[in-house]
């Protein structure tokens, strides 16, 4: 599944208790962040035994199935869950320290803000809190510090995983509920004195109102259910706006050196290797190269912290013929030759095509671009693929009267010119600093050598 990757939901069972199957055979549909893969039988033999339904959420290293195979007449009994036997194991020994602790008679901490002697009773009722030897996964600690949870409010939410473990879908539904039932918890406190100075009171009539005109619906309006990719895309692009103030730059590049170089070579590099190639490894190119110029573009942050990356994987933007968007990685794209970054490109966007994408195909990003021009836009302001500083955005190549300076004056000619546009991190990345780096991706597109070989 890779290594980053924590959980995973089943789709579909293509498989049926009682059915024949070879190895290799597709058994299960399964869904991990973006990316939809099969789960191959390990063995050939009979599905006798299946643990999760459709839409159930299972952690890596947890046996979704059983395959009875030759010469097995019988199905062992289902073995107890981690976090069964560790309790049982305790039940006649001494607890040591480490060991999570039910809370019974502590006194939950107190407050005015109304909603909090409710949830503090419901956890002196219900949460186990555990200590610092608890696992948290990168995602679920990540998440925490976004949303503002502190360490004791995430020992106080109740794992699912194996072993207790608190997964992406615990800590997202203990923060759904956090701003439903108690919207006023996390909030800051404020003094009498200022209260009435920063705080407007809304009418009711106006609140229903406004919470109200979304939800309208008029005579011949259809509802459309989002899918599970659409869901996660809306719900990743929504962190991001909440997480970077994003800004932009704009250039506009004359790419007609690199317009006729391919024109010329298409054919016979086709010929040779039994493909296309496009403008998207081109400018996967260019932009690896000024990544290499400009490496506190290639970064991410850490609360006060900034990630400077090694590597520098790129991301290119998808659009799936469902209408939804993925985003497979080139790694180490700037020690890829062209040819290299060619038919990786081609690669990755067949597959995305064909839903034959692995989990780790899209992991990994540091830098993400999108190619606009695909549809006909001339340029676009893209969101930040989160945890990354920056998106590049290329739009249309189009013919344009452009003036032109040469040694006998300057003259107006017809150039195939192209806006490039880049949305970044302001936390971290200046107006200098990206505006400059995409001049020089602006600059190694312009300044094509014509008679390069590939």
């Amino acid at each position: 599944m890779g290594e980053s990757v924590s959980e995973a939901t089943i789709t579909k069972w293509v498989k049926a208790i009682g059915d024949s199957v070879e190895e290799d055979d597709p058994i299960v549909e399964i869904a991990t962040d973006k990316v939809d893969s099969d789960v191959p039988a390990p063995v050939a033999g009979k599905l006798s035994k299946i643990f999760f339904e459709e839409n159930q959420i299972a952690q890596v290293g947890e046996v979704i199935a059983w395959i009875e195979v030759e010469g097995e007449n019988t199905v062992p009994e289902p073995q107890p869950e981690a976090s069964q036997n560790i309790t049982e194991q305790h039940t006649n020994t001494e607890e040591p320290p480490e060991v999570a602790s039910v809370i019974e008679e502590e006194e939950a901490p107190t407050s005015d803000i109304p909603g909090t002697e409710l949830l503090a009773e419901q956890m002196r009722e219900k949460t186990v809190i555990h200590s610092g030897s608890r696992f948290y996964s990168p995602l679920v600690k990540n998440i925490a510090q976004e949303e503002g949870l502190s360490q004791s409010e995430l020992d106080h939410i109740r794992g699912t995983g194996a072993e207790g473990r608190v997964t992406k879908q615990d800590i997202l539904d203990y923060i759904a509920k956090r701003a439903t039932d108690y919207p006023e918890i996390g909030s800051p406190k404020e003094s009498p004195k200022t209260t009435s100075a920063h705080v407007r009171t809304v009418p009711m009539e106006e609140r229903q109102e406004r919470d109200g005109a979304a939800k309208a619906v008029t005579s011949g309006d259809e509802i459309v259910e989002m899918d599970r990719m659409r869901r996660l895309i809306a719900d990743h692009m929504v962190h991001s706006v909440k997480t970077s103030p994003h800004v932009a730059s704009f250039v506009e590049a004359d790419v007609t050196n690199l317009v006729n170089w391919r024109n010329k070579i298409k054919d016979s590099y086709k010929k040779r290797e039994g493909e296309n190639i496009t403008f998207t490894p081109i400018f996967i190119e260019a932009i690896s190269k000024a990544l290499r110029d400009f490496p506190m573009v290639n970064v991410s942050v850490d609360g006060h912290q900034i990630i400077k990356r090694k590597n520098i994987n790129i991301g290119m933007a998808a659009a799936l013929p469902s209408g939804n968007l993925i985003v497979p990685v080139i790694k180490n794209a700037d020690q890829l030759s062209l040819v290299g970054l060619s038919k990786s490109v081609n690669d990755l966007a067949h597959r995305s095509r064909q839903n034959q994408l692995k989990p780790d195909d899209t992991q990994g990003g540091t830098f993400t671009f999108t190619n606009i021009g695909a549809f006909g836009n001339i340029m676009g302001v893209p969101i930040i693929n989160q945890p990354q500083a920056a998106i590049l955005a290329v739009g249309t190549i189009k013919k344009k009267p452009a003036v032109l300076e040469t040694e006998h004056g300057d003259v107006i000619a017809i150039r195939h010119m192209m806006y490039l546009s880049m949305s970044y991190d302001h936390r971290i990345i200046d107006g200098a600093l990206g505006g400059t780096f995409l001049k020089r991706v602006a600059d190694y597109l312009e300044n094509w050598d014509t008679s390069r070989e590939i």
